[in-house]
């Protein structure tokens, strides 16, 4: 697609590189060494993505995870992809986010991705899954 950004070639480093998949530096990182894992057909969602393109991204996630950990030392790391504008997707070509994590980089990390469910809806008892 000519208006997708992730259809052309990055405006930052690619960092790893498959058949199917790229992975790039963020332009926007949110914390040091975030990478972005894209496949290199225009393909909107995850749920849109074929078997081989998502083997291709899993594959590129590890490697990626490997070259962050020796570049940046993270002591975790989040991995994730919004799926819908509803979800939070602005860019309509799948992307992975691999964020790395630092001891101390927020003041409480326990619940990642809860944390958004809880303003949703809120849990029945605390662990309880609904």
């Amino acid at each position: 697609m000519h208006g997708c950004i992730f259809c052309r070639k990055p405006e930052t480093e690619i960092i790893a590189e498959n058949k199917l998949a790229l992975a790039f530096f963020d332009k926007y990182p949110v914390n040091k060494g975030h990478v972005l894992v894209v496949p290199k057909r225009h393909v909107e969602t995850f749920f849109d993505a074929n078997w081989q393109e998502i083997m291709d991204i899993n594959k590129l996630i590890f490697e990626v995870k490997d070259i962050l950990q020796i570049k940046f030392n993270p002591d975790g790391f989040n991995i994730g992809a919004n799926v819908g504008r509803a979800a939070g997707q602005t860019i309509f070509h799948l992307h992975y986010h691999i964020i790395p994590r630092y001891d101390g980089d927020v003041e409480d990390p326990r619940g990642g991705i809860r944390r958004i469910k809880k303003s949703i809806v809120p849990y029945l008892e605390e662990g309880e899954l609904p």
